[in-house]
């Protein structure tokens, strides 16, 4: 199920969601000058990309916050980039601009301690926005449960389908977890604990804003 686009607009400029997008973009088109090189650019994400094990030698304490601004090539980042304006708008628009902005970074840093607690001694480096957008994902779950999905579904033949926020984010969050238990018996490249972290934390501050709207 690929998603097209969401039912509910937003009222204000997402300025912040706009200015992360073209962040990415902007070091995935650093990225490309190493393209030519794998030596170069494996040390570019060793270097920014997070590697647990190193957790346990000299602490990357700067790839905390750049790991999630690389990607590992055009389907990674066009996909994190596409889930990301259709869910990340109204995330916005409900938290205001600063308040959303920490709460992207501050997902994005959840969501990698997450997958470190499953994976403490994994030599590889985690690099993508994927966490952080998962984070985006699990406060849309809480806040716009009412939503839908427009999706492009793939059977037989192509079509195109709403479905309800609710379903698909909740279908969603399922995949990553079952996911995420059979990659730590077969091993996989991707972060499937990670995504999960993201959204239980964007739950946790969905829940939050949701009362805060109640109250006031």
């Amino acid at each position: 199920m690929f998603p097209l686009y969401d039912t509910i607009p937003s009222s204000k400029r997402a300025y912040v969601n706009y200015v992360i997008i073209f962040a990415n973009i902007a070091v995935f088109l650093y990225e490309l000058t190493f393209f030519s090189s794998e030596t170069m650019l494996d040390n570019f994400f060793y270097t920014y990309g997070f590697v647990p094990s190193k957790m346990f030698s000299s602490f990357p304490f700067l790839a905390i916050l750049t790991h999630m601004f690389i990607h590992g090539g055009w389907l990674h980042i066009i996909g994190n980039m596409w889930f990301l304006k259709i869910f990340g708008d109204n995330v916005e628009d409900t938290m205001g601009h600063f308040k959303y902005f920490l709460f992207y970074i501050t997902g994005g840093i959840f969501s990698l301690f997450f997958y470190v607690v499953f994976n403490p001694l994994s030599p590889y480096p985690l690099v993508g926005a994927s966490g952080a957008i998962s984070a985006v994902m699990g406060a849309y779950f809480v806040l716009f449960y009412y939503s839908r999905i427009v999706s492009l579904i793939f059977l037989i033949l192509p079509f195109i389908v709403e479905i309800p926020a609710l379903i698909y984010l909740f279908y969603w969050f399922i995949i990553q977890v079952l996911n995420g238990l059979l990659s730590n018996a077969a091993g996989t490249g991707v972060a499937y604990w990670a995504h999960a972290g993201g959204f239980i934390y964007g739950v946790f501050w969905g829940v939050r804003y949701r009362r805060k709207r109640y109250w006031y």
